[in-house]
C-alpha cells in the first residue's frame, strides 16, 4: 500500500494520462467492493445492531491497514499533530458518521435503494466544487437536476410526496451527503500526508470516536453472536469495503478529484442490484429501474465533459 500510494507520475510526456487512467481504475475498483458493504449491511440488519457493526468494521480495517501503515504514521506523528483538526473530520465524516448511517439504513430499506441513493452523490460533490467557485455548466445543473428527481422518486415509490419516504431511504440520504463531504474534503489532504498515513489516523480516530456509542449500544441492545453468518459479512467490510476500498478511493480522488472519480459511482446501482438478487434475493422492480435510469442518465449527463 504505502508503494502504491507513491506511483504518481511527473513525466511530460503522457504522465497525465497515464495518472487519469490509473485514477479511474482505483475509482472503479472502490465502487465495486462498496457495492457489497450495502449487501452486507441488509443481511446483518437483524441479527447485528448498526452501531456495532461500524465499531467492529473499523477495528477490522485498522488490523487490517496495521502492518502496512502503523510505523509510517508513527514517524509522520507531527504532521498528523499539525494537520489534527483536519484528519479528525474527516474521520468524523468517512468512518464514523457515514458507515454507521449506512448500516441504519439498512435495517429498513433494500440494499438495492441503498445502491441507487448512493449513485446521486456525484451531484453533492458537484454542489461542493460550485461552492468552492467551479462554474458547473448548462448541461451539468441540468444532469444534477434529473439525478435528484431520481433520487425524490426513488424513495417516495414513484411519488414525489415526502410522506412515502421510508426510516431507511432517509437514513441512506445523509449518508450520501456524509460521504460527498468526506470526498470534497480529500481533495484538501495535505500533500506530505501519506495514504497509508492517512488511512490509518482516520481509521484510528473513527473507532475511537465510535466507542462511546458502541458502549451505548451493547448496554441497550447485547451483544452479537459471533457466527458465520456474521463474522462473514464484518470480515468482508472491515478488509475489503474499509481497507482496501478506501484507499482505492482516497488515491482517485487525489488523481483524478471527486467530481471525475464520483462520475464511476454510475456503476454502483447495477453492482448491488445483481450482488442484492444473488445473496439476498431481492428483484428489482419497475419503479426502480425508471428511477435508476434518471438517476445514472443524470449522473452520465452531469460527468459529461465540454459542458456550457
Amino acid at each position: 500500500m504505502a508503494v502504491l500510494d507513491r506511483t504518481r507520475t511527473h513525466s511530460p510526456n503522457g504522465g497525465t494520462a497515464r495518472n487519469g487512467t490509473a485514477g479511474l481504475a482505483f475509482a472503479i475498483v472502490a465502487t465495486v467492493v462498496w457495492s457489497g458493504s450495502f449487501v452486507a449491511a441488509r443481511a446483518l440488519h437483524d441479527s447485528v445492531p448498526p452501531v456495532q457493526q461500524a465499531f467492529w468494521r473499523w477495528v477490522i480495517a485498522l488490523v487490517a491497514v496495521a502492518p502496512f501503515a502503523a510505523r509510517e504514521a508513527w514517524r509522520q506523528r507531527a504532521l498528523l499533530r499539525r494537520n489534527l483538526r483536519f484528519v479528525l473530520l474527516a474521520a468524523l465524516l468517512g468512518v464514523t458518521v457515514y458507515n454507521t448511517l449506512v448500516n441504519q439504513a439498512g435495517v429498513s430499506t433494500s440494499a438495492g435503494n441503498m445502491g441507487m441513493i448512493m449513485a446521486a452523490s456525484p451531484v453533492l460533490m458537484a454542489v461542493y466544487e460550485r461552492v468552492g467557485g467551479v462554474r458547473l455548466g448548462a448541461r451539468r445543473v441540468v444532469g444534477m437536476l434529473i439525478a435528484c428527481v431520481g433520487v425524490v422518486l426513488l424513495v417516495g415509490k414513484g411519488s414525489l410526496s415526502v410522506a412515502d419516504f421510508t426510516t431507511g431511504d432517509l437514513w441512506m440520504i445523509a449518508a450520501a451527503t456524509c460521504f460527498a463531504s468526506y470526498s470534497a474534503l480529500l481533495r484538501r489532504r495535505p500533500a506530505e500526508l501519506t495514504g497509508p498515513t492517512f488511512l490509518f489516523a482516520t481509521f484510528a480516530l473513527g473507532t475511537a470516536m465510535l466507542l462511546p456509542a458502541y458502549a451505548m449500544s451493547v448496554s441497550a441492545e447485547g451483544t452479537f453472536a459471533p457466527t458465520p453468518a456474521t463474522v462473514g459479512p464484518l470480515l468482508y467490510v472491515g478488509v475489503a469495503s474499509s481497507a482496501v476500498a478506501f484507499f482505492a478511493w482516497n488515491k482517485a480522488i487525489s488523481l483524478i478529484g471527486a467530481a471525475r472519480a464520483g462520475a464511476v459511482y454510475y456503476l454502483q446501482p447495477v453492482c448491488v442490484a445483481a450482488l442484492s438478487y444473488a445473496v439476498l434475493g431481492e428483484r428489482t422492480t419497475m419503479t426502480q429501474l425508471l428511477c435508476m435510469a434518471l438517476i445514472l442518465g443524470g449522473v452520465v449527463l452531469g460527468a459529461a465533459r465540454g459542458t456550457r
